[in-house]
């Protein structure tokens, strides 16, 4: 992590983003709007590359609304053939190097029957179904304690300030339970009737490794989906890496204009 940090410093001129953004499929856009300095994840000691196709894979610092702001263009999954630890690592660089909130943003399918391609969901608590945890191993006692609390992942006031912000904005917004699965298959019929059992309202294959190491390196974290279909068992269809990047292009208006007005309205 030295040397991880060492570097990104060598090229961030002073800067000290104190919010950090990982942006999810489809959703790499705001970066490329608020790219002061980028820094290819491939130049990066110890970081790796992204395979997901849509992921540029760079690391970008901004200044936005006065606010210091580093992005993931792109994140990695465990489904690439990473460890859990290497697709997490991302999180731990961006608290040594100072960000104190992280907003996780992925494109989810829907199991919510009332939900539908396009909506926005506030994450309110996860589901980890990926079958490990990035904390496995040595515990770093410089980020964080051996056994964390995980009563409230996604902070209750950055929750009211998402839906405050959505609500200015009149961009229509659900809440609810994220559910993680290792991917990279879409989940048979049964496992999304099996999610709905759980009390999961959308199911996505990210956000929950780095939410848990984010919340063990105590920062303050806010997760927001993007349904981006209906889930197996709810739409019928066959699902496709297509139709998640079509319905993400449609609403990243609505949703990079979310973004921005709470990065603006954090405090």
């Amino acid at each position: 992590m030295e040397e991880t940090v060492k570097f990104i410093k060598g090229k961030i001129c002073g800067r000290q983003p104190e919010i950090g953004v990982i942006l999810g499929s489809g959703l790499g856009e705001l970066a490329d709007e608020y790219c002061d300095i980028a820094i290819p994840y491939n130049d990066i000691p110890n970081f790796i590359k992204s395979t997901v196709k849509g992921h540029k894979g760079r690391l970008v610092f901004s200044d936005i609304a006065g606010k210091q702001v580093v992005m993931m263009q792109g994140r990695n999954h465990f489904y690439e053939g990473h460890t859990i630890q290497e697709i997490t690592y991302p999180v731990k660089i961006m608290k040594k190097l100072g960000v104190k909130f992280l907003i996780l943003t992925n494109a989810a399918g829907g199991i919510n029957e009332s939900f539908r391609p396009g909506d926005l969901m506030i994450i309110s608590d996860h589901i980890n179904c990926i079958g490990t945890n990035p904390l496995i191993g040595r515990n770093d006692d410089s980020l964080g304690e051996r056994f964390p609390d995980m009563t409230e992942v996604y902070k209750k006031d950055l929750i009211e300030l998402a839906e405050s912000c959505a609500k200015e904005l009149e961009i229509p917004v659900k809440k609810g339970v994220y559910l993680a699965n290792s991917g990279p298959s879409y989940e048979t019929p049964a496992e999304i009737r099996m999610a709905r059992i759980f009390g999961a309202d959308a199911v996505g294959m990210s956000t929950v490794p780095e939410a848990i190491v984010a919340n063990y390196c105590g920062m303050n974290v806010l997760g927001i989906s993007c349904i981006s279909n209906t889930a197996s068992s709810t739409g019928g269809a066959t699902l496709s890496h297509s139709e998640v990047i079509e319905t993400a292009d449609k609403v990243k208006k609505s949703f990079k204009n979310l973004i921005l007005k709470i990065i603006q309205k954090i405090n």
